[in-house]
């Protein structure tokens, strides 16, 4: 029966159509085909012929069976192996997307710091440049103002120099003046 189970697990394995649920249990039929084997087989135990193939065929059934239960723990330690690998790689996989999920979402906060920092900057920035401008008007308005004092105090300068001058010379006609008197008056 295991023999028998073996083949049909591998024909369903290699049959990609059928589904992966294991075979149906055999028919009837088979049953008692098989049945009626191991009943003429057990009768036939008085011929000496007949009991020597009976122990060869139970030794090569029982042979065959402890192959069949090695390769099944084969299988079943390679599947072991393979489902703890896999456990293991999705394991190590889920870990490193946590990693990289907090790295992400370190870096998504880092971003948002830096673009409040630079829109802070770019504000400050902003209104200095205003308070420049509004600087450099105040500072040109007084520049202008400066200078019309300068010009201002240019013009009274000349005037000054005029009157300076003015004076220098009333100052020498009235010295002359007072020495022509002087004269006439002797």
């Amino acid at each position: 029966m295991s023999s028998l189970y073996t083949r049909s697990k591998d024909f369903t394995r290699n049959r990609k159509s059928q589904s992966d649920s294991p075979p149906a249990s055999p028919s009837p039929t088979a049953k008692t085909l098989r049945h009626e084997r191991l009943s003429r087989l057990e009768s036939g135990g008085s011929n000496p012929t007949s009991s020597d193939s009976y122990g060869d065929r139970a030794s090569a059934r029982a042979r065959r069976e402890a192959r069949e239960a090695r390769l099944a723990s084969l299988t079943s330690r390679v599947e072991e192996d393979s489902n703890r690998d896999y456990k293991k790689l999705y394991e190590s996989a889920l870990t490193e997307n946590q990693k990289l999920k907090t790295k992400l979402q370190e870096a998504q906060l880092e971003l948002a710091d830096i673009k409040s920092k630079l829109e802070k900057m770019a504000q400050q920035k902003q209104e200095k440049t205003s308070d420049r401008s509004s600087m450099l008007e105040m500072e040109k308005r007084e520049r202008r103002a400066l200078e019309r004092k300068m010009s201002e105090m240019e013009e009274e300068m000349k005037v000054l120099t005029e009157l300076k001058s003015d004076n220098q010379r009333l100052k020498d006609e009235n010295g002359a003046l007072i020495r022509v008197i002087s004269k006439l008056s002797k």
